[in-house]
């Protein structure tokens, strides 16, 4: 499966999450949804990931957790904030860098219409 057929997977089961929950709860309510609805769809799905760092040829296991990654290759990061900004957009893109993914999405789920708070981010290191 590409990552735009995966990506369209995502997107179609976002809507779907937020259609029943809609704006205004917690991020970790909207995570747990949107994986099952994912499972539901038989993707792979790996949630609250670890992502190392290396430091000096030292993995350190401090550091980040990504909210869910799909069959390996499009990993998402999910808000529920006033607005997604730029630092949003930064922590995505520092997650498909370390781990060697090209497509990331970030979803706000806290907006009236979700279509408004996807966003397609491309990993172009």
């Amino acid at each position: 499966m590409t990552e735009d057929e995966i990506t369209k997977q995502i997107i179609g089961c976002a809507i779907e999450v937020h259609k029943k929950l809609g704006p205004g709860l917690l991020e970790s309510v909207y995570e747990e949804c949107l994986q099952y609805e994912l499972l539901q769809r038989n993707l792979l799905v790996k949630r609250q990931l670890t992502l190392p760092v290396v430091y000096k040829d030292i993995r350190m296991e401090t550091g980040y957790r990504l909210d869910l990654i799909v069959e390996n290759k499009v990993i998402i990061e999910i808000k529920s904030v006033g607005a997604i900004n730029d630092v949003h957009k930064a922590q995505i893109l520092t997650y498909l860098k370390l781990m060697g993914c090209k497509v990331g999405i970030l979803i706000n789920f806290n907006v009236y219409k979700l279509t408004d708070g996807i966003c397609r981010l491309v990993n172009k290191y």
